[in-house]
């Protein structure tokens, strides 16, 4: 298998995690796609948040409507996934509590959270 196929083959993975956790009905592709777009948009707003360009009032509000956007896609409040927004801008942004990780098959960071929106261009 070659790096291209390995990055779609672990794309099509991670949606098929995603819709096991979270039952979307969305197909996988699709998913992933929604939540990489939604990652983008929450790690410049993370970016602009360490750069001092967005106070902590703005943030607040600004990460308010990103979650509720990311709760009309995935529905992670009724499936009471705490799902939050990082707000250090080295990692990803969009993310599972590493508590609720221990029994769900999803793409980790070093410290155990769930990841959303993985890059796989980087594996």
């Amino acid at each position: 298998m070659n790096k291209t196929e390995h990055m779609y083959s672990n794309i099509e993975q991670h949606g098929a995690n995603l819709n096991a956790i979270f039952k979307t009905k969305l197909d996988d592709w699709i998913l992933v796609q929604k939540l990489l777009i939604l990652e983008q948009t929450a790690h410049k707003l993370s970016t602009d948040y360490c750069n001092g360009v967005v106070d902590y009032d703005e943030w607040d509000i600004k990460t308010d409507k990103l979650l509720e956007k990311l709760d009309k896609i995935i529905g992670y409040k009724a499936k009471k996934v705490p799902c939050f927004i990082n707000g250090d801008a080295r990692g990803y942004a969009l993310k599972i509590k590493s508590e609720y990780c221990t029994d769900i098959t999803i793409h980790r960071d070093w410290g155990g959270y769930g990841i959303l929106a993985p890059d796989f261009k980087e594996d």
